[in-house]
């Protein structure tokens, strides 16, 4: 068991408050096997009837996984880098497949691995607080944790723009995109979580009688130039869109696109268009896993960590350094399939 979560069972739920609140709940490989401790223990417990997912203090729900930890094990073999993946995507498939109903208060920064712990719940709560985003493509890791089954069902090419540029979007984007069912001011969630515990059986009742009506979302406003500038599966046509659109907006994203790793977000625009395609959760995790198992011990994702968070001067210098430089057969040897035995396996 580990201090970094905390777990117990509250009246007729199971909670699970993640507790790192200096790494901003950041997940760590014993934060993930304690969780899927628990919520094996509760399916099968019937005085647990649904389970909530969120966080102690502080200003994050969870902002991702133990990226520094990934970094230095990919500088040496990956192999703690491929034990944490490994455990995170069942705790993640774990969710997905869950037979009771889990609530997840999105209440701060939700990024990598927070998305991939709350996207799975029937219940998704955004709150004036809720900072969404995937911004692998920064670090030159890729949008995994299920990013792969889930930004391309998003509408339009959402999905596609939001794994390349890492967009952040506010509680009111989430809900009107879906990635959020429910829109709760922070001052009502003890109010929620409290009457949750007592009549389970209300969930959907009980946020929707707390909910608010979301301020306007901006998003919205962009769908159309996200769907027109962000139509291809190939990186040189988005580019060269953005490049002859010459409107403000294009030339913002243009920018933004030209300072991350050329390969992740090669790597993520085929995840997507394949991600899109599956009908199986686990076929995507599996997917996800072998991709994750190479980038790890990758030069772009060694140099990411490195210029934003170890030395900070957010200058990476990615290699291949150009879109054109990923070539076609560098991203097969990415997706390539793992060897039977070194394959990712759901939870038995």
């Amino acid at each position: 068991m580990t201090d970094d979560v905390l777990i117990a069972t509250d009246v007729r739920v199971g909670r699970i408050s993640l507790n790192r609140p200096k790494a901003i709940h950041a997940l760590n490989l014993p934060m993930c096997e304690a969780m899927i401790d628990a919520l094996a223990k509760w399916r099968d417990d019937d005085a647990v009837e649904a389970v909530i997912i969120d966080h102690s203090e502080g200003r994050g729900f969870c902002a991702g996984g133990d990226i520094r930890m990934l970094a230095e094990s990919g500088a040496k073999d990956g192999t703690e880098a491929r034990q944490f993946f490994h455990t995170e995507y069942r705790l993640n498939h774990l969710l997905f497949t869950y037979p009771k109903p889990v609530v997840a208060f999105m209440d701060g920064i939700t990024m990598g691995g927070g998305v991939g712990i709350s996207q799975p719940a029937k219940y998704r709560v955004a709150t004036e607080h809720t900072r969404f985003a995937m911004p692998e493509t920064g670090i030159g890791l890729f949008p995994d944790v299920g990013g792969g089954w889930y930004l391309p069902r998003l509408e339009g090419r959402v999905g596609a723009y939001l794994a390349l540029t890492g967009a952040r979007l506010d509680g009111a984007e989430c809900l009107a995109l879906g990635l959020a069912t429910h829109y709760l001011p922070s001052e009502k969630l003890a109010e929620a979580k409290e009457r949750i515990a007592i009549d389970p059986g209300r969930i959907g009742g009980i946020l929707g009688e707390l909910s608010v009506t979301a301020p306007p979302a901006a998003i919205t406003g962009q769908i159309e130039r996200i769907n027109r500038l962000f139509a291809s599966d190939t990186y040189e046509d988005i580019l060269a869109a953005l490049d002859a659109d010459g409107g403000e907006w294009a030339e913002k994203e243009l920018a933004t696109l030209r300072g991350k790793s050329p390969q992740t977000c090669k790597v993520a625009l085929r995840q997507l268009r394949e991600g899109g395609e599956m009908h199986d959760f686990a076929s995507q995790m599996t997917q996800e896993y072998a991709i994750g198992s190479r980038v790890v011990r990758m030069h772009d994702f060694i140099e990411g960590v490195r210029a934003l968070i170890i030395d900070k001067d957010n200058q990476p210098k990615w290699d291949p350094p150009t879109p054109e430089a990923v070539t076609d057969d560098w991203i097969d040897a990415i997706f390539a399939p793992l060897p039977d035995e070194e394959k990712w396996t759901p939870l038995n």
